[in-house]
């Protein structure tokens, strides 16, 4: 059963496994998880994570965060990074909008080590096909970004150990 009374967290992105040992120690019990298009990698990882932990995954669309911001139904965002430093992170695509909205409507938007590198850009027939069928028309382009860049004013909260990297680098 969804929980759309009280809010929930958000994870976004493909982030390293720890982060669902550090939310189920944290005590929730329901993620709400952010579909990861074009290849859905995201989804399908963090579900069965979360699913090995005893957690309900629930997926949305990418769009559907904006809806659960809108109705104060989000306490909480992680986004998977690649990089960061004091100006900002390189983050899985998707991001930028939920720093932006996490800003917004005052949640935290915490950043979380990517478990994976990924290219910046994406192969064409990844956004033309779901699930390996073609949906878009012959002659239909496509731009599939895969990394953007989140500036620091939309994050929360920078890893400890990067924070830590971080000061020693400006030492």
């Amino acid at each position: 059963m969804h929980n759309l009374v009280k809010p929930v967290v958000i994870v976004q992105g493909v982030v390293e496994a720890r982060l669902f040992d550090e939310l189920k120690g944290k005590g929730v019990t329901e993620v709400y998880v952010l579909e990861g298009r074009p290849t859905l990698e995201a989804a399908r990882r963090a579900s069965a994570e979360l699913l090995k932990r005893g957690m309900t995954p629930t997926l949305i669309s990418d769009n559907m965060a904006g809806v659960l911001f809108y109705k104060n139904l989000v306490k909480e965002v992680w986004i998977a990074f690649q990089y960061a430093d004091e100006e900002g992170a390189a983050c899985d695509i998707g991001a930028l909008i939920l720093g932006v909205l996490g800003k917004r409507h005052g949640v935290p938007v915490r950043l979380f080590p990517s478990a994976r590198k990924t290219n910046f850009l994406g192969r064409s027939q990844d956004l033309l096909s779901f699930l390996s069928k073609r949906i878009a028309p012959k002659g239909v382009e496509a731009f599939v970004p895969l990394v953007e860049w989140v500036p620091a004013k939309y994050i929360s909260a920078v890893p400890k150990p990067l924070a830590e990297d971080l000061q020693d680098a400006h030492v």
